[in-house]
């Protein structure tokens, strides 16, 4: 990595509130052009960090900076170039799409036909020129999504912060908001850090941290990660998954787990495997899926846990 293109570093960063550790010693670096998601499950400790990067918690413990400004002697400096986009809608919905920005722009110093041409330029990049003059409340969810996106835009900001910013929408306005993110990053240059718990999303990444419980379990590449997985995983319903983890175990000399209710065997030559744990415990079995590991299977094997198993804690 090339630390000289380093928009973004976290030095050991930790937040706890109260006696709940809600990051534990955070470091990371994010390039310059990079579109980098941090995954994890709600309460893992995204949206603590994000709160942190975005200048709307205090930095307790740790170091940030952001293009070389250090966030903890220079956070106005920092804020002027994020742009942020919110988990939840920050648009009028009574105002126009134009008006919208308009408004926005004034908070960042932007006024008359400089704001005026900005605002049509962000618009026009993003596909929403012709909708300019619609009301937000008529907008599709998609749609308004893409308007927070062009808020944010508007002041030409240096890096974007984006916190689960496909939260709310169907798969298909999901795909179309990640592809244009990636339009910004190939065509702009635009550097991004997204928090997301949707796989689809950090799959699309550059690279991905994982965080859970308050640590970075692992960084790098969706395949360099998938890679920590050994060969295929396995997933075997059964009503007594305990006894079958134990009974495989013995029978092919593997680990297989229990993760909710189901055995779990990451395994080279899955399909042979299939079709060897069911000539042996087809008593024993309810079905079988197998398949190539994804981003959820290298949380489990990280973990021991589901990433979609916990609940959300609304402070991390």
């Amino acid at each position: 990595m090339n630390r000289q293109n380093v928009a973004l570093r976290v030095d050991e960063v930790s937040h706890a509130y109260g006696e709940r550790q809600a990051l534990a010693g955070i470091s990371l670096e994010v390039q310059q052009a990079e579109m980098f998601g941090l995954l994890g499950p709600n309460g893992g400790g995204k949206t603590t960090l994000f709160k942190i990067l975005s200048t709307l918690m205090p930095l307790t413990q740790g170091r940030v900076s952001i293009f070389d400004h250090d966030l903890a002697d220079h956070a106005g400096a920092i804020r002027a170039r994020l742009g942020v986009v919110f988990q939840h809608p920050s648009l009028d919905p009574k105002l126009t799409v134009f008006e919208n920005l308009q408004h926005h722009g004034h908070l960042y110093g932007l006024w008359g036909n400089a704001l005026r041409q900005r605002s049509l330029a962000v618009l026009q990049r993003l596909g929403l020129l012709e909708r300019r003059r619609d009301l937000v409340e008529t907008l599709s969810g998609g749609l308004q999504r893409r308007v927070e996106l062009a808020k944010a835009l508007l002041h030409e900001p240096s890096i974007l912060l984006l916190d689960e910013p496909s939260t709310g929408l169907d798969p298909g306005a999901r795909l179309d908001f990640t592809a244009t993110l990636e339009e910004l990053r190939d065509k702009q240059q635009a550097t991004i850090l997204l928090t997301t718990h949707i796989l689809e999303e950090a799959e699309r990444c550059d690279r991905v941290g994982i965080l859970h419980e308050g640590h970075l379990v692992a960084l790098g590449t969706p395949d360099e990660l998938k890679r920590q997985v050994g060969g295929d995983v396995v997933v075997i319903d059964s009503l007594e998954p305990e006894t079958l983890r134990q009974r495989i175990a013995e029978r092919f000399g593997c680990d297989p787990v229990v993760v909710d209710g189901n055995v779990r065997v990451e395994i080279e030559q899955g399909h042979a495997f299939v079709r060897d744990v069911v000539e042996a415990f087809a008593d024993a079995i309810q079905a079988v899926t197998f398949g190539k590991p994804t981003l959820a299977d290298v949380f489990i094997h990280l973990t021991g846990h589901q990433l979609w198993a916990r609940q959300e804690e609304t402070s991390a």
